[in-house]
């Protein structure tokens, strides 16, 4: 079967659960053609899994001082570009179509009157989970930005409704988890207000991974550039993690055991709903602002969560080979009876850092 996969490329979230889903999907014998789409191509690294991807302009969102900027996103964005991608992307010779909230994908199987499958965390805001910051503008972006046929909704938790677990790889288990050493995330805050956030607190080890360069920083700071092998170790052994209240990080943090403390981005639905279930669920804290009282309290006195999650992605290359595109209630609820979950303190063993 060959399938056609498009992944929205903006953040790392999505290209990461694409990242669990290629060798799943290879490994059932699919045929997968990738389209990345909302990133220059120049900035996208560590591909080798997705073989000869191909790449569009597509659609972006634009952020300033920590918020969705519409004006700035509706300046950038070239539409009548869009319009050319969809109408020339040809799926005919494909079997299946699916689409990570990746648009020229949805919108050009829509126009070929193809289903699309959609998979990505984007697609459960279709059900009454919890919500917060809605507006008519942001249903509008959810329902048309990336429309699906059918909607793989993925969530941290079901809230009784028919959404899968996050999809994410089970990392190796770290010989030492530092206790002091902190794991920072926040691509859309301006850097200079992250070093003088986390400035004071000198007990702690930050390791920020930022698309801006700061040489102006204390020594208890280390500011890194994107990479994914530099990130994934990092993630391993620190014990908490500080991050914009995106989807696919929190996941793996808490698939890890780590404490976490999300700062959503402002005007942003989706983060300020996911921070909004993070503190229902009681899986992690919250600062709506960059607060320095707000990380001291929580990295003395934040606790842990483990999630342990199961395959999830061999559980949907096993939905998309059976061929019924249903999503079966009894199907997901076996899902989530084997996810398991630790509110104590991480099972790893923890060493102060150096």
């Amino acid at each position: 079967m060959r399938i056609f996969y498009g992944v929205q490329a903006t953040g790392n979230g999505h290209i990461t659960r694409a990242r669990v889903m290629a060798p799943a999907l290879e490994a059932a014998g699919f045929e997968v053609t990738y389209l990345f789409t909302g990133r220059p191509w120049d900035h996208l690294f560590e591909m080798e899994v997705f073989g000869d991807y191909l790449w569009r302009k597509g659609l972006t969102f634009s952020t300033k001082a920590g918020r969705v900027s519409y004006l700035k996103t509706s300046v950038r964005n070239d539409l009548m570009r869009f319009i050319r991608d969809v109408r020339t992307l040809d799926l005919t010779h494909y079997d299946l179509i699916i689409t990570d909230f990746e648009p020229v994908t949805a919108w050009a199987a829509r126009m070929q009157k193809r289903e699309v499958i959609g998979i990505g965390h984007q697609y459960a805001f279709g059900y009454p989970i919890p919500k917060t910051g809605d507006d008519i503008l942001a249903r509008t972006v959810l329902k048309y930005f990336a429309p699906a046929s059918v909607g793989l909704g993925l969530h941290w938790h079901h809230f009784e409704q028919p959404i899968l677990p996050p999809i994410i790889e089970t990392p190796p288990e770290p010989e030492t988890v530092l206790e002091h050493k902190v794991l920072v995330y926040l691509p859309f805050e301006d850097i200079r207000e992250i070093v003088t956030l986390l400035e004071p607190l000198r007990e702690y080890e930050f390791h920020v991974y930022s698309p801006a360069v700061s040489r102006d920083r204390p020594e208890h700071i280390h500011i890194k550039q994107l990479s994914r092998t530099g990130f994934q170790q990092d993630l391993r052994d620190c014990s908490s993690v500080i991050c914009n209240a995106g989807f696919e990080l929190a996941s793996e943090a808490l698939q890890m055991g780590k404490k976490l403390l999300v700062k959503p981005l402002r005007a942003q639905m989706e983060q300020l709903s996911n921070a909004l279930g993070l503190e229902q669920t009681q899986l992690g804290a919250v600062m709506p602002e960059l607060d320095r009282a707000s990380v001291a309290h929580w990295l003395k006195n934040g606790h842990a969560v483990r999630v342990v999650y199961p395959d999830v992605a061999s559980h949907i290359v096993g939905w998309l080979k059976a061929g019924d595109r249903h999503i079966d209630h009894a199907w997901v609820r076996s899902v989530w009876d084997e996810v398991r979950y630790d509110y104590g303190a991480a099972p790893q063993r923890r060493a102060n850092a150096a």
